[in-house]
């Protein structure tokens, strides 16, 4: 291993720091998740990906069709594919796809034996798809999270080797106060849809077995368990079309084949952003234990890719990591990392409940509260809402 896990103080807890020097670019460690889904509006729009894994099951081409509206569309270099059609399978009683009979298998022992909805005729009715339904009608796309991953965890408890042990692992994940899991179900839910947290409750409590699970599924339980996707599902995303572009770029092609092949991919692309608009991956959420270590740094030195265009997680190296040194990514987006102290210090509050002490941080410690022209409307909007309290 080129990292580990140490406790680091009582309020940031544990941290991610290297065992040897990592150059800019190297892959400091891979994970496979603990567990991951689908997001629920990805899977019902058609972005087809294993269930396991969320490797692409469509190819280059029918996802390129599909992406941009035209299925007379024909993409070269076909050979630069990299699905794999015919090792495709589906569970015999659910008819569940995954992209490969090692998936289908290890799905099964982790959790699909206890979730199967064992009839390929499902009619909609099942808790399991009542839960789902129920998920789709608060939260509509973009997606960040889905309750579907909820039952995957819990089904992989109970059927772990050693549940008890499982079950502490999931613990492990969750270290913050009950105020602190409702103040982050609140802002995942939204005012708006509050009120239906007892509804997925008792929806999932009909969905799934609670014979080891118990601290899990009581309603705190519930809540921390919402809480810990908040805080530390990652996203996942996975692409043939991308996949195909990056393959069919590094071919040996001439001057003008190079040319003629980057005209088609630029098309392609403004095409899909015409019909389905930044839409194109397969998209989910998982839960890793290794990464979930790593701490949020407004100038991060490392970030998660998806270099084997499925689930697994690659931590790259941003910059040179020397020995010794914390491994620290980005809970925020590339574009939000570009925003004033002020605006990356309420984002990180109000959906992760600290304050940055970063070194990006400390150095803008003198900087306005409000810097873009952006906030200080938004700021000036919410006076305009409130009452003058200047007597």
């Amino acid at each position: 291993m080129n990292v580990e896990i140490r406790e680091i103080d009582c309020i940031k807890g544990k941290g991610l720091f290297a065992k040897k020097f990592l150059p800019t670019g190297s892959v400091i460690l891979e994970e496979e998740p603990l567990v991951c889904c689908q997001f629920s509006w990805n899977a019902a729009c058609n972005y087809k990906a294993c269930d396991h894994c969320l490797r692409p099951l469509e190819s280059a081409q029918e996802n390129a069709r599909r992406l941009a509206g035209n299925y007379n569309l024909v993409l070269p270099h076909p050979e630069c594919c990299t699905t794999n059609k015919t090792a495709i399978c589906e569970c015999a009683s659910c008819g569940t796809e995954y992209c490969s009979q090692d998936c289908l298998v290890t799905a099964f022992n982790q959790y699909h034996r206890t979730l199967c909805l064992q009839t390929k005729e499902r009619n909609g009715f099942h808790p399991l798809e009542t839960l789902n339904e129920a998920w789709k009608q608060i939260h509509h796309p973009p997606e960040t999270s889905t309750i579907m991953i909820l039952p995957r965890l819990i089904a992989t408890i109970e059927q772990a080797e050693n549940p008890d042990e499982m079950l502490k692992r999931i613990l492990n994940f969750t270290h913050r106060t009950r105020n602190e899991d409702l103040e982050l179900v609140h802002k995942i839910m939204g005012d708006k849809y509050v009120d239906s947290l007892n509804t997925l409750y008792n929806l999932l409590l009909a969905a799934v077995p609670h014979d080891v699970v118990g601290p899990l599924l009581t309603l705190e339980g519930f809540y921390s368990m919402l809480a810990l996707l908040g805080t530390n599902g990652q996203g996942v995303g996975t692409s043939p079309i991308s996949q195909w572009v990056t393959k069919a770029s590094e071919l040996p092609l001439s001057k003008g084949e190079k040319k003629r092949l980057d005209q088609f991919i630029d098309k392609l692309y403004e095409d899909m952003d015409k019909h389905s608009g930044n839409f194109l991956n397969n998209e989910g959420v998982a839960l890793f234990s290794m990464q979930s270590s790593a701490n949020h740094s407004c100038d991060p030195n490392a970030e998660p890719n998806y270099l084997h265009n499925n689930s697994r997680l690659s931590l790259v190296a941003l910059k040179d990591i020397q020995e010794g040194d914390e491994i620290c990514i980005s809970y925020l987006d590339e574009c939000n990392l570009s925003r004033s102290r002020h605006s990356r210090h309420k984002m990180l509050k109000e959906n992760y409940l600290f304050v940055c002490c970063c070194p990006k941080c400390k150095e803008q410690v003198e900087d306005p509260d409000v810097t873009s022209s952006e906030e200080e409307e938004e700021d000036h909007d919410d006076d305009d809402d409130g009452e003058d309290m200047s007597e």
